[in-house]
């Protein structure tokens, strides 16, 4: 085991690349991250890690983009001097679970399912592990999802006072779909999270012209295949309906929790994800004419 001191040099040589490695360390080894019903292969794949700086206009835009509550880094971890900066991590989901996924289409595999679920425990984990790290090494840090300001609210429409994804996307991780996912160099079928601490960190470019780049339908109208996904008609031209989707969570997909089809299958739904595979943007950026998912 590295020495604390040794930990420590290397934190203050390059946090950036200390805490990159940190996680992606934290992601292969972790047994949590994996799905103990399927011989306890990994429910996520190698990360992807960007970084922000707190005081990006970007995250004022979201106020009126996510919802007017939509917190400012600086709100999460309330600090008046110094710096703030945001650390955002995308968690692909594995190549196994995808395959598995595309081959349904009324509601998710079970292998879905548990990773839905399972992956949910394994990003606490996570989000506690990085912040107690920071906290060794004498900063400030706090995970936003597992804060006590962290809220979901209904009205006007469905949305949270810190949006994971929109965060991924000022971190220069992707940006988003027809469906209202993120789309990151290792596609749509991910999770992410984020930890805001007040380490001074490198900020990540964002790579792309704007918050649709990377989505061929709004590139080119040449894809509409998460549209043909959707079991309950939730996504359409016009973007992506919250309440009907839900409606197709909790209600249309309710068999998949019940009776012979639901055996073996955990949590409060079933999780769906239909929208995230046989996709073409599944697993990548797509690229003009490709028309379906591959390996």
């Amino acid at each position: 085991m590295m020495a604390q001191e040794d930990i420590r040099e290397r934190f203050h040589a390059d946090p950036t690349q200390f805490i990159r490695s940190a996680i992606k360390e934290h992601v292969s080894s972790s047994p949590l991250n994996r799905l103990p019903s399927f011989a306890n292969s990994p429910i996520f794949e190698e990360p992807l890690v960007g970084f922000a700086s707190g005081d990006d206009p970007i995250f004022e835009q979201f106020k009126s983009v996510v919802a007017e509550s939509h917190q400012m880094p600086r709100d999460v971890l309330p600090i008046t001097q110094g710096p703030v900066s945001v650390v955002s991590i995308v968690l692909p989901i594995s190549r196994e679970t995808k395959l598995s996924n595309r081959l349904e289409t009324g509601g998710p595999s079970l292998r879905w399912n548990h990773t839905r679920w399972q992956g949910q425990d394994y990003i606490t984990d996570l989000s506690r592990y990085l912040v107690s790290l920071l906290k060794e090494m004498g900063h400030q840090a706090v995970a936003p999802e597992l804060a006590e300001s962290f809220q979901i609210h209904a009205l006007p429409e469905l949305a949270s006072n810190w949006s994971q994804r929109h965060v991924a996307y000022a971190a220069g991780l992707g940006t988003f779909s027809l469906s209202d996912g993120l789309i990151t160099p290792k596609g749509i079928a991910m999770r992410c999270l984020s930890i805001v601490t007040d380490i001074e960190l490198l900020a990540t470019p964002r790579p792309y012209a704007d918050y649709q780049t990377n989505c061929l339908f709004y590139r080119d109208g040449s894809c509409k295949k998460c549209t043909e996904r959707c079991p309950g008609g939730a996504i359409t031209e016009r973007g992506h309906d919250k309440e009907r989707c839900r409606q197709v969570l909790f209600e249309f997909q309710r068999s998949f929790m019940e009776g012979a089809r639901g055996e073996g299958y955990i949590g409060r739904y079933a999780g769906c994800g239909l929208c995230q595979t046989d996709v073409p943007c599944e697993s990548r950026i797509p690229f003009a004419g490709q028309e379906s998912a591959d390996g």
